[in-house]
């Protein structure tokens, strides 16, 4: 099947027959019919007159309605948003590893997760702005709160990952999602990029998912180790300088300790994406690891499969780890957590004091009634463990094998 066509053409493999309609990107065929609908969204007119307050929403529905296409679509309104949210809310962003890549090839992009919404974004705009082609992305169907979201994401080259499913939906689930992603890199030839685990990592200490593995896993009719080869993974380590979410987090860390059953409602994640999206962060860098197929032949002869998959997540967290970008403030964070001194040759006294009149700053937007100073402290040494984290695994896996 070529790029561009219609998802509902089902693909046959390991003798499993998989329709993609509903979670696949509208192709090209639909493109122009779902944006007329979007545009007409009273949802979608809010958030982009949120996100661009001096925008003529008029012109720009017309120059929507006008876009034929998803690679238009993300070359001339996507980039030029994107350029905008670096200029306003970002000291720059750079990627590193482009030149590892072979272009002819598509590739599983497995990063970190820091932004629900930014992640796959920047690193698309990495993409664009470097001359190669943007990569679908999964996104989980639990952030879809509303009809014109789903519209508007699935525009944007994204497929969905459903989530919250009883236990034989959710395998249903896994192989359909695992069969179109080995789908988008054999026939559609286009990369795919997805989180290592399943929503953001509070605390900043990145890890993958066993599940994860096993999913991608599932589809290829070969090993474990065939089938993952087939996919191309490419680890990418994703750093912010600045969390804007990083007062919400602490939030819900002590939230969580106060009530063990706390959940996020819907206001929270909405909440999370706006800070996240519109916020400033500083530093932003995006690390391009090196294809792991060469060290997946190294355990070939591994039978346990439990133990194979173990050995592949520690291979791509090494990988992560390794490639973060460490700033100042994670210095700071990670003496002030540890009080001790052990990193003051890598930034000023100016530097330290400044990153904790930040962290004070964030906590006092904290809003939630009756906080305690042992509520704040709290607050404030999971803060500090935030920013220490990456770190603290950079450091760990500069002394570890990371080769499988």
């Amino acid at each position: 099947m070529m790029k561009g066509d219609s998802g509902a053409v089902t693909k046959y493999i390991m003798d499993e027959q998989f329709d993609f309609t509903d979670i696949e990107p509208y192709s090209d065929s639909e493109f122009k019919e779902k944006m007329a609908r979007l545009v007409t969204e009273p949802g979608f007119e809010h958030a982009i007159r949120y996100v661009m307050p001096d925008v003529d929403f008029p012109e720009f529905v017309k120059m929507l309605c006008a876009v034929p296409d998803n690679e238009s679509f993300q070359r001339d309104v996507m980039l030029p948003f994107l350029q905008m949210l670096v200029n306003k809310t970002t000291r720059g962003l750079t990627i590193g590893g482009l030149d590892e890549l072979d272009r002819t090839k598509s590739y599983t992009y497995m990063s970190n997760h820091r932004d629900i919404v930014l992640d796959a974004s920047f690193l698309n705009y990495g993409f664009l702005t470097n001359g190669m082609p943007t990569s679908e992305v999964a996104i989980g169907n639990n952030l879809l709160i509303m009809d014109w979201i789903t519209d508007l994401v699935r525009l944007n080259k994204s497929f969905i990952v459903k989530r919250n499913l009883k236990l034989t939906k959710a395998l249903e689930a896994a192989k359909q999602l695992s069969a179109y992603i080995h789908h988008d890199i054999k026939d559609k030839h286009q990369s795919v990029w997805i989180a290592q685990r399943e929503g953001r990592a509070k605390d900043s200490s990145d890890h993958t998912q066993e599940a994860l593995v096993k999913m991608l896993a599932l589809n290829g009719g070969g090993t474990i180790i065939e089938n993952l080869k087939e996919i191309n993974l490419v680890p990418v380590s994703i750093t912010y300088e600045y969390d804007p979410n990083d007062y919400l987090k602490a939030t819900e860390f002590l939230l969580r300790k106060l009530d063990p059953d706390f959940k996020k409602s819907q206001h929270d994640d909405l909440l999370s994406m706006e800070t996240g999206l519109l916020q400033q962060k500083g530093r932003v860098h995006f690390q391009i690891g090196q294809c792991i197929n060469d060290e997946l032949c190294s355990l070939s002869s591994v039978e346990d499969k439990i133990e194979v998959v173990k050995r592949i997540c520690h291979l791509i967290d090494c990988n992560i780890h390794s490639g973060y970008k460490i700033y100042p403030i994670n210095y700071v964070a990670y003496d002030r957590l540890n009080h001790t001194g052990e990193f003051d040759a890598y930034y000023t006294a100016d530097e330290a004091n400044a990153f904790m009149d930040y962290i004070e700053g964030q906590l006092d937007k904290v809003r939630l009634e009756n906080v305690s100073v042992l509520d704040r402290d709290f607050m404030r040494e999971m803060m500090l463990v935030m920013y220490s984290n990456p770190l603290k695994n950079k450091l760990a896996a500069s002394k570890k094998d990371c080769h499988i």
